[in-house]
């Protein structure tokens, strides 16, 4: 949106400005990026304002993230932050690449769809904690709607039952207040990857060269396996919880176990995931003062 039609806008909003308050009847709209990618963050974005302000604020030009170009969502998301507080309000929540693995590979494993309900909740959970009066939510589903929408109801049924929830595919393209969320994710995810320090010394041929960050992007793939190790994986940077990962490490590592009878009885071959299984094994017999030895 040009700069000209942004002041133009802050003319009729400044008209609000004196008349808003936190007993006004809000609404919240939440979206993410860089749920798919194996690289980066996964970022949860929280937009809400005034419902009466739906109308004046849809005229920003919020649409999805993915649908405007890089300049774009950074005059709308400056303009965000410009307003915020008067007119509006957002939140970011940025999940890590290795806070992602470290849940999904846990012992008692939590899905990417837990992890992202989890996110979203608790997203409306702190605006509501600012004591503001929100009646709709917007979200852009994860999994089936109709089931996350009861997940939602169910949470917030006893301290907020008048809250009310609409989940639905593709929400950004739908209602602008979770087009705003996602452009502050998108934004705020952009600005992570730029800003990216690896806590591992990774030579002079590291690159953030990397294409999109998905599984099918060839030069994404290229990437891993130019930044990979056989012992200790890859950067920090990487989702190690993915399967891209998984068979890029099992097609580098090779564990040679010292009973290889046993070894082919289990049927687990050589490969990175059988050594854990074989670990699970071991840590089991160890319990009951039995060994199971391997050698890498």
């Amino acid at each position: 949106m040009a700069s000209k039609s942004l002041e133009h806008l802050q003319d009729i909003l400044n008209h609000f400005e004196n008349n808003l308050t936190r007993t006004e009847e809000w609404e919240i709209g939440i979206d993410e990026a860089g749920r798919g990618p194996v690289l980066g963050p996964m970022v949860y974005g929280c937009c809400f304002w005034p419902v009466k302000l739906r109308k004046e604020l849809a005229k920003i030009g919020f649409a999805d993230s993915k649908d405007l170009k890089e300049d774009e969502r950074d005059e709308l998301f400056a303009f965000v932050k410009e307003i915020n507080g008067k007119y509006l309000g957002f939140e970011v929540k940025v999940l890590d690449p290795e806070y992602l693995s470290n849940r999904m590979l846990q012992k008692e494993k939590c899905s990417l769809n837990k992890i992202s309900h989890d996110s979203a909740i608790q997203l409306i959970e702190n605006t509501l904690a600012k004591g503001i009066n929100v009646v709709q939510c917007y979200l852009d589903t994860v999994g089936k709607a109709d089931a996350y929408r009861e997940i939602l109801k169910a949470h917030f049924r006893i301290n907020y039952p008048s809250v009310k929830f609409t989940v639905a595919e593709k929400a950004e393209s739908k209602y602008p207040v979770v087009a705003a969320a996602s452009i502050c994710a998108k934004v705020t995810r952009d600005a992570v990857l730029k800003e990216w320090k690896f806590r591992e010394k990774l030579g002079d041929g590291a690159t953030f060269d990397f294409g999109s960050g998905y599984p099918g992007d060839e030069k994404t793939v290229t990437w891993l396996k130019a930044h990979r190790d056989p012992v200790f994986g890859f950067p920090d940077l990487v989702r190690f919880s993915w399967k891209t990962c998984e068979n890029l490490m099992n097609e580098k590592t090779f564990v040679e176990y010292v009973d290889q009878m046993e070894l082919s009885k289990q049927n687990n071959g050589g490969t990175l995931d059988g050594f854990v299984a074989r670990e699970k094994r071991g840590h089991f017999l160890g319990k009951v003062c039995m060994t199971n030895e391997f050698s890498l």
